[in-house]
């Protein structure tokens, strides 16, 4: 069976074709210094060009099969400049014939190139019994390249292994191809000019750093606000956006400064672009939730050009929805996409940021087909826009259906779902797992019962929450499973430790959230986060309270942070660290803190078994403190008092 080697397949490679999977014939095989890349000679017989494989094909040399000599087809591989080089990046290949003479007179690819030239000058297919050896100094391969006649150049037999035979399998024949004319447009041209020839459209899935030239054509998913930085390398700006593509990739690309003015207005969610000239980076996975390990930086060279006409073939939106029941196991802080028919809506209500700013919050809650429920706690803008439309809504008796992209998993008091600066909210959308979900919602679904995920869920609350006592949560051993256990306690503070009550915390935002790291002094007015490395000229102060809690059956030590502190105390940690150090008001501080001992509140804990040194603790955690509502207790315990009498 003959084979040939694929005609001007190297400049056809050259020029940006990545769909042409030719037929070349390896030539010289050299590792380059110490580093495990392999270099590659690769031929059609008329034209040879360096190549360079992926590392994870290194395995197919070192077990040699690949060879010099051998014929193999490029199934994936690049063109692109590696120091100032025309290069072939290989990332797959199959071998086709493992080891044959040379075919044809290959000679080097465009201008003069004095290593390529070296190579065929001084030879490069070197065998030993049959295998591959790496040339290193290919002066030793002079005499498997001796000048062949017309004839041998035109049908040439590839040498068998040594220990096959003729009979044991077919006869392979390559042949090569007449020498290559250039396509007209790019007669009389150089390579210069070729590498301006327009990118090829390519799928994001199939971006990678290797690649000289690209365009992608996607529609804007998201769009981000543009957010100022300080480094090391000073001030600057910086914006990003998500694409998706018609075959379903997805990537984040990001401007800065100068590029962001740029491009900021241009962009437009739902709307095809056609980008190019970009750089890839790996993504950053702390801030970064797409699926692709790539994300784009746009430069002063990069090219966005809005597409007119609507692409149908491109999605408006990618959704990875997952049932409500399995956000129950999800790892906190992850991100996910999560569809459910809106229960409840609670008013907007302002919150006072730990940086002075104050921004919204507005609580909802979703149901769905699993038979869960869970809370959805929505940040800033959105409570206003998309959570007011959905109050009226509710307040309408029509329950919407609301569609969550990048919802961030909160585990603080049970599980929870959040909003980001990336998150996304669609009201009733037009897709067929809204569909699916208003039908069975509408058939019968409204009726049916849903336990909350959220174990702090505000409409009926209490028929949710678990009811212990202090001695219950040693008897029981909660907390000393794989996940925390959330119960409430209802109880009497007996005593709080003064000496330590609150730290000094770090003030600033990463990303939607304050840092909290405790800070020390830097000089003598400034403090210093070692997490953020910047220094600031004033520090917050949060409560790490630690009190005693007793009931009827025991008592215990419980930690309150710093909301959990302040419905203790009734004050910040600032104001009450100020009365201490800065007024120096003994008196005033002895009164707050003793007007919060023998009040009976009702506890939510977090309880759960940590590692303090070489030893395993239960450490129990006050998630919140609610002063006794004594109508709502006697209604509880009457309830009890029921259940055990029958």
């Amino acid at each position: 069976m003959p084979v040939n080697l694929t005609p001007n397949a190297i400049t056809a490679m050259i020029g940006g074709d990545v769909n042409l999977k030719p037929l070349v014939q390896v030539v010289d095989i050299k590792l380059i210094g110490t580093q495990e890349r392999y270099r590659f000679m690769v031929s059609d017989g008329v034209s040879c060009q360096h190549a360079m494989i992926s590392s994870q094909l290194n395995d197919r040399i070192k077990t040699n099969r690949v060879q010099i000599g051998s014929v193999v087809q490029l199934t994936e591989y690049i063109s692109t400049v590696l120091q100032n080089r025309q290069v072939i990046v290989v990332l797959n290949m199959e071998t086709i014939i493992l080891n044959s003479d040379m075919i044809g007179n290959p000679k080097p690819y465009g201008p003069p190139d004095s290593a390529a030239q070296n190579v065929l000058r001084n030879g490069s297919v070197q065998r030993s019994a049959g295998n591959h050896m790496i040339s290193q100094n290919p002066v030793h391969n002079v005499q498997n390249l001796r000048p062949t006649s017309h004839s041998e150049r035109l049908s040439v037999r590839p040498r068998l292994h040594p220990q096959s035979s003729p009979h044991d399998g077919p006869n392979f024949r390559a042949t090569v191809q007449p020498p290559y004319q250039p396509p007209p447009q790019y007669k009389n041209h150089g390579p210069i000019m070729k590498n301006e020839a327009p990118a090829r459209i390519i799928p994001i899935n199939a971006l990678n750093p290797y690649q000289g030239r690209w365009a992608i054509k996607a529609r804007v998913t998201a769009k981000g606000d543009p957010r100022r930085y300080n480094n090391a390398k000073g001030d600057g700006k910086v914006f990003s956006f998500d694409l998706l593509d018609s075959e379903g990739g997805e990537i984040r690309v990001t401007c800065f400064n100068a590029v962001l003015d740029r491009f900021y207005d241009i962009i437009e969610v739902g709307r095809v672009y056609l980008i190019s000239k970009g750089s890839l980076k790996p993504a950053q996975k702390n801030f970064n939730h797409l699926k692709n390990d790539w994300e784009i930086t746009l430069d002063a060279s990069s090219t966005v050009d809005l597409c007119p006409d609507e692409d149908g073939s491109i999605p408006a939106q990618n959704f990875n929805f997952r049932p409500i029941s399995e956000i129950e196991n999800a790892e906190n802080n992850s991100i996910v996409d999560v569809i459910g028919i809106v229960i409840s809506v609670n008013p907007s209500v302002p919150i006072m940021r730990k940086n002075g700013m104050e921004t919204q919050r507005r609580i909802l809650n979703l149901k769905d087909r699993s038979g869960k429920s869970v809370e959805l706690t929505l940040w800033g803008d959105v409570c206003n826009r998309e959570g007011l439309k959905l109050e009226e809504m509710l307040a309408s008796g029509f329950s919407p259906v609301l569609a969550v992209k990048a919802g961030k998993i909160n585990d603080f008091s049970g599980k929870s779902v959040g909003t980001i600066h990336s998150t996304q909210l669609f009201i009733n959308p037009d897709i067929s797992d809204a569909r699916t979900l208003r039908d069975w919602f509408d058939r019968g679904g409204k009726d049916t019962a849903s336990v909350s995920i959220s174990k702090d869920i505000v409409p009926g609350g209490t028929k949710n929450e678990i009811r212990k006592t202090v001695s219950q949560i040693r008897d029981e051993g909660l907390g000393r499973s794989v996940k925390p256990d959330w119960v409430t306690v209802k109880g009497t503070i007996s005593f709080i430790k003064t000496d330590s009550f609150c730290y000094t915390a770090c003030p600033l935002m990463i990303g939607d959230r304050q840092c909290n790291k405790k800070v020390s002094r830097s000089g003598n007015r400034g403090w210093q986060c070692d997490r953020c490395n910047q220094e600031f000229e004033e520090c917050d102060y949060r409560y790490l309270l630690q009190a005693q809690i007793q009931d009827h059956t025991g008592l215990t030590w419980a930690t309150a942070f710093q909301e959990a502190g302040e419905e203790i105390l009734g004050c910040s940690a600032k104001e009450l660290y100020l009365l201490k150090y800065e007024e120096q008001d003994e008196l005033r501080f002895g009164d707050i803190v003793r007007s919060s001992i023998f009040n009976q509140f009702l506890f939510k804990f977090k309880v759960k078994e940590e590692m303090y040194g070489d030893e395993q603790r239960v450490k129990i955690t006050v998630v919140k403190a609610d002063k006794v509502n004594y109508s709502s207790e006697s209604s509880y315990m009457l309830d009890m008092i029921s259940k055990h009498s029958r």
